[in-house]
């Protein structure tokens, strides 16, 4: 198709897509608005641009269907979203001198591989005739405006909230959807499956029986979320069996929801009796700004510790138990029955996730590196910031980290937050028959209640790949290895 040669009066503005993949809120269109222009709005996919870091298999699944609900989206108001293969640099300009546009809009983001990007696409269009503007479309604050006493980034959350908290609430942009003027303007467009997103592996086709990936379900969400899910959240949030937390994580990930949107819900939701689990559940919201500004500021960590003495940790090269642990055979049910969450739903509840990392870098003594890859290719919600800074925490080499000889029992895990052993028989069909006393050390039960409740360890229940107390013991000797050096 050939572009109208003829922009009109008021020009047109590119509105280039990234993690902010909606409509409502998001400054770019406000800024198109504004300023009176026709928006052309464009999605380009490189698959190349975060190399180890391009996302994974259940993010690229959620990006398929984000982009989908998107494009639908747009369709409704009269556009059509531009969809786009290579590299930003060489697509915008193109395309900006083809559809006769004369602006840029575009959301920033903060990883080594998105900052770089939009340097690339910066020098590109130096000296032609096109006005770029960024905008914070993903965050609170930018990673640069909080700072400690001495002018540096926080490296402990509790003063980084102190500070920052008082600036939660932030008004969401207020314009008409019915305002937006998509440009009718023609261009070549590569069809949703020719960007290839969807995974070869068919284990992703079962995700959207748990998802309903769309900006509308996310609002839902949000309303959900401030009604009825802060009322108790600071309890319920530790409870894996209920569904007590927002399940927000992946939409505010790629931007189907800005955090403004979620915090204003939130504080201005009648909430009777509930702000202890409002003010709990906007903490969260901090930790995923913390994260941020430590990827900004130490764009080294998601592949090195920031504890630079944890770069000499001796971690085992154990495929055998890195695989018991990704499909959740390890034995213990607590561990296993998060393992197998996550490769069903794509999601893990967060008390879980502890459990789990915990278990892998300590009692399997198996890098936090392979934890958060694994990670990376399964969640829905993969957030480098985010799952960064959740699997150095349990490493004890991050930021403000669990220290790393506080070593989460698994079984006491069990017993605690799931006391009834709800989730474990969910996620583990087989130990279903099993009584609540045994279901979170199964080779402790006498054989003759394991034989009447089905359980034939070794057959179709693993037994333990470690034992708690020699894997506990060889985890605090690997870590006095690195104090002694």
């Amino acid at each position: 198709m050939i572009a109208d040669a003829s922009p009109p009066s008021g020009g047109r503005a590119i509105v280039w897509f990234r993690k902010d993949l909606r409509l409502r809120d998001n400054p770019c269109l406000e800024a198109a608005l504004r300023s009176g222009k026709e928006i052309i709005p464009v999605y380009i996919w490189n698959k190349e641009e975060g190399g180890a870091w391009s996302p994974g298999a259940a993010a690229r699944w959620w990006l398929h269907h984000a982009l989908a609900s998107l494009g639908q989206d747009i369709q409704n108001y009269g556009g059509s979203l531009i969809l786009q293969k290579g590299t930003a640099e060489e697509i915008i300009p193109r395309l900006a001198e083809s559809l006769g546009a004369d602006t840029l809009y575009f959301g920033r983001t903060y990883d080594p591989a998105g900052l770089a990007t939009e340097k690339a696409v910066e020098l590109a269009s130096a000296g032609r005739s096109i006005t770029i503007e960024s905008f914070n479309t993903s965050l609170l604050n930018e990673p640069w405006e909080i700072k400690n006493g001495s002018g540096r980034p926080f490296q402990v959350f509790t003063p980084y909230w102190r500070k920052s908290r008082a600036g939660i609430y932030r008004e969401p942009a207020d314009y008409s959807l019915s305002s937006l003027s998509f440009s009718t303007v023609q261009s070549p467009s590569h069809k949703l499956d020719e960007l290839g997103l969807l995974p070869s592996h068919d284990w992703h086709t079962k995700l959207s029986e748990h998802w309903d990936v769309s900006e509308d379900a996310a609002h839902k969400l949000i309303q959900r979320t401030a009604d009825v899910i802060t009322r108790s959240y600071a309890t319920a949030r530790n409870i894996p069996s209920k569904d007590g937390t927002s399940r927000l994580s992946p939409y505010l990930a790629w931007g189907l929801v800005s955090p403004r949107q979620i915090c204003q819900a939130v504080l201005t939701a009648d909430n009777e009796g509930g702000h202890r689990g409002e003010n709990k559940y906007l903490v969260e919201i901090g930790w995923r700004e913390f994260s941020y500004q430590l990827l900004y500021h130490f764009p080294h960590i998601p592949d090195q510790p920031l504890r630079e003495k944890y770069s000499t940790f001796p971690w085992l090269d154990d495929d055998q138990s890195l695989k018991a642990w990704q499909f959740g055979n390890t034995g213990y049910p607590m561990v296993d029955a998060g393992m197998r969450q996550l490769y069903e739903t794509g999601w893990m509840h967060n008390r879980v996730r502890m459990v789990v990392a915990s278990f892998l870098v300590k009692h399997l003594l198996i890098s936090w590196q392979d934890g958060a890859r694994w990670f990376w290719d399964t969640l829905v919600d993969a957030d480098l910031a985010s799952n960064t800074q959740g699997w150095q925490w349990a490493a004890g080499c991050g930021a403000d980290a669990a220290p790393y000889f506080r070593i989460f029992n698994p079984i006491t895990q069990g017993e605690k937050f799931d006391g009834k052993g709800e989730y474990a028989r969910k996620w583990i069909p087989s130990l279903k028959e099993l009584p609540g006393k045994w279901i979170f050390k199964p080779w402790e039960a006498p054989p003759d209640l394991l034989l009447v409740s089905d359980v034939f360890l070794g057959n179709n229940y693993p037994h333990p790949c470690v034992d708690h107390k020699e894997g506990r013991a060889r985890a605090l000797e690997a870590l006095s290895s690195i104090k002694e050096s």
